[in-house]
């Protein structure tokens, strides 16, 4: 409820914009900057935020706008010890960057063009890292083909032992660290007899 209020005031500072144009945007606007950030409210947005948006919403095309062009709309906007841009300074900069991306329109038709783009938008997730299984790798991390002292680091299963496989603990049992066959003397000296 708070963020249709916000967007129906904000309808009286554009000429011509309706309050279901107003809050698709301020919903990507608020997306983008809650992204990546736990202690974002989604009031304000940073520039790697704007830069984000920017990218994702193909603001950027590498022509009339390039990410060189994004950063300086953001800092111009901005406040001079501001790190951060509200709503209302995010339109000016959408205003800013329309008459460069839609050179032959209106002013007013560039920016309808610019909040088409952006209206309904999410930050886009992609290259996200995945584990890659080759052969070498495996190869090093199985655990069942370590030898000496470093097999003595993992049980039977492959899980580490944690501390106890890292560090020289004491041990008093009279055999040598590492010995398989500990606690079978009494069973040998008994067979023999």
């Amino acid at each position: 409820k708070p963020a249709k209020r916000l967007s129906t005031d904000s309808t009286n500072s554009h000429e011509g914009a309706t309050a279901g144009e107003i809050s698709a945007l301020e919903e990507a606007f608020r997306k983008f900057a809650v992204h990546g950030d736990t202690r974002a409210t989604g009031k304000e947005m940073h520039g790697k935020n704007w830069s984000k948006l920017c990218k994702d919403c193909h603001v950027i095309d590498g022509k009339n706008v390039t990410t060189t062009d994004v950063d300086i709309v953001f800092s111009k906007i901005k406040g001079k010890s501001c790190r951060t841009i509200t709503f209302d300074q995010f339109k000016e900069a959408l205003q800013e960057l329309s008459k460069k991306r839609f050179k032959g329109k209106s002013e007013e038709e560039a920016l309808q063009e610019m909040y088409k783009l952006i209206e309904g938008k999410g930050p886009v997730i992609s290259g996200v890292t995945k584990t890659v299984s080759s052969p070498t790798v495996s190869r090093l991390t199985d655990t069942s083909k370590f030898t000496g002292s470093h097999k003595e680091r993992f049980d039977a299963s492959g899980k580490g032992k944690g501390r106890a496989g890292r560090e020289d603990l004491v041990d008093n049992s009279g055999y040598v660290s590492g010995y398989k066959h500990a606690g079978t003397y009494d069973h040998k000296v008994q067979g023999n007899k």
